[in-house]
C-alpha cells in the first residue's frame, strides 16, 4: 500500500462487524482527512474540488453538489454513489467543517432527484428549486443521527 490511509482503510475493510454502507463513509471520510493534511496554511480547496477528489481515491462517482440555503448549521451538501455499495453524503458546515454519512434506502429517491438536477442543463436549474429537496435530506440525515441539529 502506497498511502497511510490506504493500509487503515484495509484493516477497517476485515473488521467483519462492520457493515458495508458505514464502511462506506469511513473510507470517504480518510480520503478528507487526507485532504486536511495537505492545505497549505490552514487553506482550504473549494468543496466541489474536494469531494470530486475524495470520489476519485474512493472509486466512486459525485452524484450532486448543491448548496443547502436557509440551514444555520451546513451551508453545502454533495453525494458520492458506489453502485450497489451505497452512497456517501458530505456535508460542509458554516465553519467549513466537512462530515460525511452512510444513506440508507430511505433517501434514495431524494438522492435521484438531486442527482436529477444537479445534471441537468443551467437553463433548468435556474427554473426548478432543489432547496426543499435538499432540507428534507438534511432533516431525514438529522433524524436519523446524522449531522446533528441546527
Amino acid at each position: 500500500m502506497t498511502c497511510g490511509w490506504s493500509a487503515l482503510a484495509y484493516r477497517r475493510l476485515l473488521q467483519p462487524a462492520r457493515t458495508v454502507p458505514a464502511i462506506v463513509a469511513e473510507h470517504v471520510e480518510l480520503a478528507l482527512f487526507e485532504q486536511s493534511l495537505g492545505n497549505i496554511e490552514g487553506l482550504n480547496r473549494p468543496f466541489c474540488d474536494r469531494v470530486a477528489d475524495a470520489a476519485q481515491k474512493t472509486a466512486g462517482s459525485v452524484l450532486f453538489d448543491v448548496r443547502v440555503d436557509g440551514d444555520t448549521c451546513i451551508q453545502q451538501m454533495a453525494a458520492i454513489g458506489y453502485g450497489v455499495i451505497g452512497t456517501a453524503i458530505i456535508v460542509m458546515g458554516k465553519n467549513g467543517r466537512l462530515r460525511c454519512a452512510s444513506v440508507n434506502g430511505d433517501t434514495a429517491l431524494l438522492v435521484a432527484e438531486l442527482a436529477a438536477w444537479d445534471a441537468s442543463p443551467l437553463s433548468e436549474q435556474a427554473s426548478v428549486d432543489h432547496s426543499g429537496t435538499a432540507s428534507i435530506m438534511l432533516a431525514k440525515l438529522r433524524i436519523s443521527g446524522h449531522f446533528g441539529r441546527p
